[in-house]
């Protein structure tokens, strides 16, 4: 009984395939309906990415840059443009000698005055050369100093005295051979004996005149030539002596001119060369500190040379600096370059900073960013107001005789006419925008007003 009972139930357990209908094992109407919808929907998103990839693949990249709004209170400006302020004259301070460095006594930004000890090298042997120098000086001035005053009143007479003694034994000499030649006349002495007394009686003789002669060379005292060379030997030493000198008190090194210290090159214990400096670490160094006097600054320009003709040779303008850029200082046309750039086709001008010290509060720095504002001979009132608009150079694009900008508009390209107003080193100020645009600066040479853009960058 228990295994039919289990048997019923296993049964009844079973699914009975015969309920599903006449479908033959094929899924519902709406199932096939939203597998058919799904499938339809890939399908149209797929062709979809595939035309937007199609067509944007024609669509050109471009770079942009925001367009800049300036406002100026100077009135009468003919040309406006940017560069750097630079001291009118920067000092490297070099060494004369060779030598190691003992001593350094400033930093960098330190006030200078014209004298001052800066460096001092070590000099030993500078020392050493400088007194043996004075050592040949003094040899040499007193040979000339005895050749000057010629020989001694005592020297006189020493030699008078020898003169007399010489002339003295030849006189003695003369009597004996006088009578050695009457005793060997008659037969008395010897043929020698006359031969000996003739020949001391000529040697003292010779002694005699030789004697003479020199008693007379000394009261004349040198020749002419013999002080002359003299004078030449000191005149050699006096020149070594001086060269010595200078070599070693170049081994102080001191401030050329008043200044500020720009850069400190050299430490204690480098080697400083006066010929031919390195680049590899710890070889010699050609200089030590440079300087210059930022009383006496002027500001670097590159100017157009289509906007050169603007300017005059002492045309004046207003000097502002990034830093400051609410300080004005007065500036004037200083030095105009003889030759043109031709790669960058800009002349360099420098302008001069009039009153640097206008603000005592304020410190110009050689290699800040300036703007000059050259002004009109006869500049109108000042007006405040919008001085224009800077954008860079390579947004300005030349259509038709006409400055023109392109602006990144809504996924197009607009045109912009404009006028530029002044030109710089990296831009240009114009009218015709408001400021804020985003103007393109790299695209194709052949977009035009109206044209489909993609902004690098940008999806």
């Amino acid at each position: 009984m228990a295994i039919d009972t289990k048997h019923e139930d296993l049964q009844s357990l079973r699914i009975d395939r015969t309920q599903r209908g006449d479908s033959g094992g094929e899924p519902p109407t709406w199932a096939r309906r939203y597998i058919i919808g799904g499938v339809a929907l890939v399908v149209v998103l797929g062709l979809s990415t595939l035309a937007y990839r199609a067509f944007s693949s024609d669509v050109p990249e471009v770079e942009v840059a925001r367009a800049a709004a300036e406002s100026s209170d100077v009135g009468g400006t003919v040309l406006s443009a940017t560069g750097y302020i630079v001291a009118h004259h920067t000092i490297n301070v070099n060494s004369k000698v060779t030598g190691r460095l003992a001593w350094i006594g400033v930093e960098k930004g330190d006030k200078v005055k014209e004298g001052q000890v800066l460096v001092r090298l070590e000099d030993q042997e500078f020392r050493a050369s400088y007194g043996q120098a004075r050592g040949a000086v003094a040899n040499a001035r007193a040979y000339l100093d005895e050749l000057q005053h010629g020989s001694r009143p005592e020297e006189i007479q020493q030699a008078h005295h020898n003169l007399d003694e010489s002339r003295a034994t030849l006189a003695n000499d003369k009597l004996t051979l006088d009578r050695t030649k009457e005793l060997s006349s008659g037969g008395v002495v010897s043929r020698q004996a006359l031969d000996d007394a003739t020949a001391k009686f000529e040697a003292d003789q010779q002694r005699a005149n030789s004697l003479e002669k020199a008693f007379q060379l000394m009261k004349i005292g040198p020749r002419p030539e013999e002080i002359a060379r003299a004078q030449g030997a000191l005149m050699q030493a006096q020149g070594q002596l001086d060269y010595a000198q200078s070599q070693l008190d170049a081994t102080v090194i001191r401030a050329p001119v008043t200044g500020t210290i720009l850069d400190r090159t050299a430490e204690k214990g480098e080697l400083i060369t006066a010929q031919f400096a390195s680049a590899a670490a710890g070889g010699p160094q050609g200089s030590v500190v440079s300087l210059a006097d930022l009383n006496d600054l002027q500001v670097e320009l590159d100017i157009a040379q289509a906007d050169f003709a603007r300017l005059g040779p002492t045309q004046k303008g207003i000097v502002t600096t990034d830093a400051y850029p609410d300080k004005q200082y007065d500036g004037v046309i200083a030095q105009i370059s003889p030759e043109a750039n031709r790669q960058k086709a800009t002349v360099q001008v420098k302008v001069q900073v009039v009153n640097p010290g206008k603000y005592p509060d304020v410190q110009l720095r050689p290699e800040m960013n300036a703007t000059v504002k050259f002004l009109a001979d006869q500049a109108p009132k000042t007006v405040k107001g919008p001085a224009g608009v800077f954008v860079p150079s390579a947004a300005i694009r030349d259509r038709d005789g006409k400055k023109i900008v392109l602006i990144a508009f809504n996924g197009k390209a607009v045109a912009r006419e404009i006028h530029v107003l002044g030109q710089r080193s990296d831009g240009a100020l114009v009218d015709g925008l408001v400021g804020g645009e985003s103007v393109i600066t790299t695209a194709p040479a052949t977009l035009k007003d109206g044209d489909r853009i993609k902004i690098k960058g940008q999806s």
